[in-house]
């Protein structure tokens, strides 16, 4: 397997030459790689308090959603779709949240603040693309196959068509469906195996050392760093 990393904004190396001939798929994560949250999550919160009459603080709730999404265990992987499209797991870390913020909100309203939220980040606006994003697909897709593989569940397609990119995958391997969060290869090799090719012939965009870059590695697809504060999803082009 091979990587590409950036060394500076402009340059990038790799470990040894991309087998450009055996590549016939490039996989890409999703947020933070093609699309990103216009305002953080403690805005988007307060919103749908407002929604339902709750005057929330969008820093408190900025700081509570990081420290609940620390907190939230790993998950082993299984053999199928986990159960509601992993609306429970997005239940737990909300109502993590509400403790921090509002301990005292009673059952009512954190039902009524869960489902508008829910619903909420499926919206239009919410979500916004990277500026390079449609252009760097146009150029690839006459080369190669497209496929999203991210953490997420059934609403990254609504996402996707709202932003106006889902004409360039031919699947999206979501972690609810598959079974497997990253960095569990899994998520990967499940994907691979469904498409019915070898992993060497995948390369994986992604902006997670972690998730992205280790998990990939792990299952055997080449890797290219996407880094926003060093490069870009260009500098993928430069290279192929």
């Amino acid at each position: 397997m091979s990587h590409i990393s950036a060394t500076s904004p402009a340059g990038l190396r790799s470990s040894r030459q991309l087998p450009h001939r055996q590549q016939r798929l490039q996989s890409a994560d999703a947020a933070g790689t093609l699309f990103y949250l216009s305002k953080g999550p403690g805005h988007h919160y307060a919103l749908v308090g407002e929604e339902i009459g709750l005057k929330l603080d969008p820093k408190k709730l900025d700081d509570a959603f990081a420290a609940a999404w620390k907190s939230m265990p790993k998950r082993p992987s299984i053999d199928g779709p986990r159960k509601n499209d992993d609306k429970d797991w997005w239940r737990e870390l909300v109502d993590l949240v509400l403790n921090q913020v509002t301990p005292d909100l009673d059952e009512i309203d954190r039902d009524n603040f869960f489902e508008v939220a829910y619903e909420h980040f499926a919206e239009a606006g919410v979500w916004e693309l990277y500026p390079e994003v449609v252009d760097v697909l146009e150029r690839l897709r006459p080369r190669f196959r497209l496929a999203v593989i991210s953490n997420f569940d059934g609403r990254l397609r609504m996402i996707l068509e709202q932003l106006g990119v889902s004409k360039f995958f031919s699947h999206v391997f979501i972690s609810s469906e598959i079974g497997a969060d990253k960095p569990d290869p899994l998520i990967y090799q499940r994907a691979v195996k469904f498409l019915g090719i070898k992993a060497e012939e995948v390369l994986h965009v992604g902006d997670d050392s972690e998730r992205d870059w280790k998990g990939a590695t792990a299952a055997g697809l080449s890797i290219f760093q996407l880094d926003r504060q060093k490069n870009s999803l260009r500098d993928l082009l430069s290279v192929l």
